[in-house]
């Protein structure tokens, strides 16, 4: 079986994308979605994380995100240590779960798949890209918070320039329509 990682920045879309070639009956894994079910259910993730970030990482059995994210977001390397606890039971867990897809091909969606190194396992790779003002607009919109904040988030990631070097395609998400059009030329292409 194929795996395709999918990616973009926020509010590129990248959800979107990835719920069309749900439509087209393609297995898709949404790493950050399960990142955060193992978060609250692996016993070795709670283990670690609480040693690294105190007691206040967790209350009533599931992660604090407020406090986790107050301690990480402006600490590159105590983020970098969260990852390194996180990311490999994810890439654990997503082992197991393509044995049980029967499919030409997957998708793994991952925010980080270019700057964590983990596009390495993928047969293909796709950025999804739009219009930083159009991203803006829809974060604000979708999290309703301030363009600042999005801006904040936005400059903690890769550009899509950096990306694009290592995306094998690139889907501009500005329409709907023109946007599943894409999803579709590939999707033919890939089985």
């Amino acid at each position: 079986m194929k795996i395709v990682g999918l990616t973009g920045g926020i509010g590129s879309g990248k959800t979107t994308v990835a719920a069309m070639f749900k439509e087209l009956g393609v297995p898709v894994y949404i790493a950050d979605d399960e990142a955060k079910k193992l978060t609250n259910t692996s016993k070795v993730i709670r283990r670690k994380l609480i040693a690294l970030l105190g007691e206040e990482a967790y209350v009533d059995g599931a992660l604090n995100r407020k406090f986790v994210a107050s301690k990480i977001f402006n600490d590159t390397e105590l983020l970098q240590q969260v990852n390194a606890i996180i990311h490999p039971k994810v890439g654990a867990h997503f082992k197991r779960w393509v044995k049980k897809q029967d499919a030409p091909y997957c998708i793994k969606e991952v925010a980080i798949l270019f700057e964590n190194g983990s596009y390495k396992q993928c047969d293909v790779t796709i950025l999804v890209v739009s219009p930083l003002e159009v991203r803006i607009n829809r974060v604000m919109q979708r999290d309703n918070t301030s363009e600042e904040a999005v801006l904040e988030r936005v400059k903690n990631q890769w550009t899509d320039a950096e990306k694009s070097k290592l995306a094998t395609i690139i889907i501009e998400n500005k329409t709907l329509s023109e946007t599943k059009k894409q999803v579709q030329k590939i999707h033919a292409s890939l089985q």
